[in-house]
């Protein structure tokens, strides 16, 4: 089975409240994100596909050093399903921007109000993941115990999650 695998952002701001950006295609909400092109490190290919996506550079944005989301699945493409790995980073943005669409049909800054559910199988576990990324952060007791219960009643880390069977997934679904 052929492999690929797409690097992106997952941008937050705190102004005017604290908001994550999604983008929006024809079906489904996705991140600035695509395939790693040859010679490229997976923080490069990020950098690229939000700049091109959004018109976000790296100027813009503050990157979280510790936080990477990584995930593993089957898709349906043209051709038959492919193992797909993804790679996410966090960053905040610092600066402005005047979002310019070349991919998506539009954007949406949401309101950081978990737990959310957007899209169960890609964007709601990364966002847990945040969730208690941010929790552990916090480092007040409270904050930690929070997010101990909320990966035990998961029982799973998403660096384990196993790739599903193409039976699994919705017919053609594009991540």
């Amino acid at each position: 089975m052929e492999k690929i695998k797409s690097c992106g952002f997952l941008i937050y701001r705190n102004q005017p409240c604290k908001s994550i950006l999604l983008m929006k295609h024809p079906k489904r909400w996705d991140l600035p994100k695509g395939h790693v092109d040859e010679g490229e490190t997976n923080l490069q290919c990020a950098l690229r596909e939000l700049q091109e996506e959004t018109a976000i550079e790296s100027v813009h944005i503050r990157i979280d050093p510790d936080f990477k989301y990584k995930d593993r699945y089957i898709i349906n493409k043209r051709g038959g399903p492919k193992k797909k790995k993804l790679v996410i980073y966090l960053a905040e943005l610092i600066e402005d921007v005047e979002i310019r669409l070349t991919e998506h049909e539009g954007f949406e800054w949401v309101p950081w109000s978990p737990p959310h559910s957007i899209q169960e199988k890609t964007i709601d576990p990364l966002l847990r993941h945040l969730q208690d990324f941010w929790a552990e952060s916090d480092g007040s007791d409270e904050a930690k115990e929070e997010a101990n219960e909320n990966a035990s009643n998961r029982n799973v880390s998403n660096e384990s999650t196993p790739i599903p069977s193409p039976l699994d997934l919705p017919s053609g679904i594009d991540i």
